[in-house]
């Protein structure tokens, strides 16, 4: 274990929290209030990641009693210290190859793949005045907002803090409450045509292995 502080590099901070606010912006580009609030809320989630990361392990130094109680010879000044899971877990070599730290690498990079794919549907449907209906939106109405919670989902699972646990379920409220304003928008705008892609497919949870469902009430999730 690397037991040199790793803490107060707020570089770092800045530098990884810049990369993936850019990277999710690049594929929303928010237009209006209700966009950039969403992504305003995102962004939050991932400072406060990577200021308990990089920056001040609150979490780390609040559970220090507990974890120098349980594991006698961890510096809970380490960065590897803050890989909770490597510790609990009793977990040996590189905590950034233990199984919990490379699931949630996959969950991470499957959410950004997502919004990039989702992006790229939505864009030429708003240029063109239609429904977003094909690629990941032929599966789910809301992909853009299940890949933010994928990501957010994929942090906590490899660094979670006692700042971004409680932010977590407010930010999934957040997004199913943006979700049912935009389909009522989306109703108004394209009336019957909405009303059944909607009755079709799944708010937020794909049909996996079963035909898509026909004539259920709308919305369902």
């Amino acid at each position: 274990m690397n037991n040199a502080p790793a803490y107060g590099l707020w570089s770092l901070v800045i530098i990884n929290s810049l990369v993936f606010i850019i990277f999710a912006f690049s594929f929303t580009k928010p237009k209006n209030a209700r966009d950039w609030r969403s992504f305003g809320v995102f962004s939050a989630f991932i400072v406060a990641l990577f200021t308990e990361m990089y920056g001040i392990p609150v979490t780390v130094y609040l559970l220090s009693g507990w974890l120098q109680s349980r594991y006698p010879s961890l510096d809970p000044l380490s960065h590897d210290a803050g890989h909770l899971w490597w510790t609990i877990l009793g977990l040996g070599g590189n905590p950034h190859f233990n199984p919990v730290h490379l699931l949630s690498n996959l969950v991470v990079l499957s959410g950004f793949i997502l919004l990039s794919s989702a992006w790229r549907v939505l864009y030429g449907a708003q240029q063109n005045h239609q429904l977003a209906i094909t690629g990941p939106y032929s599966r789910v109405r809301h992909p853009q907002y299940g890949a933010f919670v994928l990501i957010m989902s994929g942090f906590l699972l490899q660094w979670p803090t006692i700042l971004t646990l409680p932010m977590f379920p407010f930010l999934v409220w957040m997004y199913v409450h943006l979700a049912h304003q935009e389909e009522r928008e989306a109703l108004a705008e394209f009336g019957e045509e909405y009303a059944q892609y909607a009755a079709r497919v799944p708010a937020f949870f794909p049909h996996f292995g079963a035909a898509d469902r026909q004539g259920e009430d709308f919305p369902h999730v």
